[in-house]
């Protein structure tokens, strides 16, 4: 067996369906589907009975553990030489498994990961929030399949890793947000590489509004904190811009406010660029997003849309990552103290 998909599944039965029908179209080297079901209440076993005959596909469920632990447990009744681990929001294309058969006649790769995008049946929220995770104005295009200038660290959406070097490390830690990274960390930490294969990309539906994408990227400040504090040297500057533009952001907002009281009480001329400078500045930034995402889209509604999702994506990373530093390494408190609460109960 070539390849084991591995996908854990919560309360997502539709996603699900479209995912399978996607691995359906595939061409290429004989493949496995695991799919492994973490304490939903609204199980997918129906959707899975519907492939059977199409997919050589094993259902299994088991008690919620969160993701990195039911993807360990897909991956111990796993039988191929390689393990793909894929989000239950994702849609491959079809292209998706010859990219990886021509890619992996070097058995140098030890894991790789590619990149994502938007598929035009997705919402226009879904859109917007797909620009802000992957534009070079939000996250320097990082996650958007460009060159980088650090190493490339395989994201848990579409993630792939030897057999061999997945038992060696012994697959995911218990960490509830940041467990893909933990791992692509631990990959390099052992002498091995991970390569971004440009071509063997995917659809990634992500969030389906702002207050669940807040939550999201929220997490992944406070994990990026954690991931600091498991890796010495892992942080990079990239990782501290949303703190500083939510610290700038609130900021601006504030020394806008504080001319606008100054007006009132003195002289408005001597105090007019105090409080519209940090407005224009935080008005310039947004025209620039929406002109980009209005182009690259086409419709002005995904551009407007685009620029709500952009500031949800920083100040909400930003905010997470912030708190996490106040606790973590301010207040001192470990992993699991500082959000046994939320994360660990």
């Amino acid at each position: 067996m070539r390849y084991s998909f591995i996908i854990p599944v919560y309360n997502r039965p539709d996603e699900v369906d479209e995912l399978l029908a996607s691995l359906v179209c595939q061409q290429g080297s004989a493949f496995e589907v695991i799919v492994v079901e973490d304490g939903s209440s609204v199980p997918c076993q129906a959707v899975c009975e519907r492939y059977a005959d199409r997919l050589d596909l094993h259902y299994f469920a088991k008690e919620n553990g969160g993701p990195g632990q039911a993807r360990n447990y897909g991956a111990e009744r796993a039988q191929g030489d390689y393990f793909i681990v894929l989000d239950s929001d994702v849609v491959l294309p079809e292209g998706y498994l010859p990219a990886l058969d021509a890619a992996l006649s070097d058995d140098s790769i030890a894991a790789w990961g590619g990149p994502d995008a938007a598929n035009d049946s997705f919402t226009d929220i879904q859109k917007a929030i797909s620009y802000s995770m992957t534009s070079f104005f939000t996250t320097g295009g990082i996650r958007g399949g460009k060159k980088k200038m650090d190493k490339f660290y395989p994201r848990s959406f579409n993630m792939g890793v030897r057999r061999d070097v997945w038992q060696q490390l012994g697959g995911f830690a218990k960490m509830r947000f940041g467990e893909d990274v933990d791992f692509s960390l631990r990959i390099y930490e052992a002498g091995h590489r991970c390569e971004l294969l440009r071509e063997a990309w995917v659809w990634h539906k992500r969030r389906t509004d702002f207050r669940k994408f807040w939550r999201q990227v929220f997490n992944s400040g406070i994990a990026r904190i954690n991931l600091m504090k498991r890796h010495p040297g892992s942080l990079k500057l990239v990782h501290l811009l949303p703190a500083v533009f939510t610290v700038g952001l609130a900021l601006l907002i504030v020394t806008s406010a504080v001319g606008r009281l100054l007006m009132h009480y003195d002289d408005p001329h001597r105090w007019y660029w105090l409080c519209a400078a940090p407005l224009l500045a935080i008005v310039a930034y947004a025209l620039l997003l929406f002109v980009d995402a209005t182009v690259k889209h086409r419709s002005l509604k995904i551009g407007c849309l685009a620029v709500g999702a952009a500031f949800v994506q920083l100040t909400g990373y930003g905010c997470g990552f912030l708190q996490a530093w106040w606790r973590r390494c301010v207040r001192g408190k470990d992993e699991f103290q500082a959000y046994e609460k939320n994360f660990y109960s």
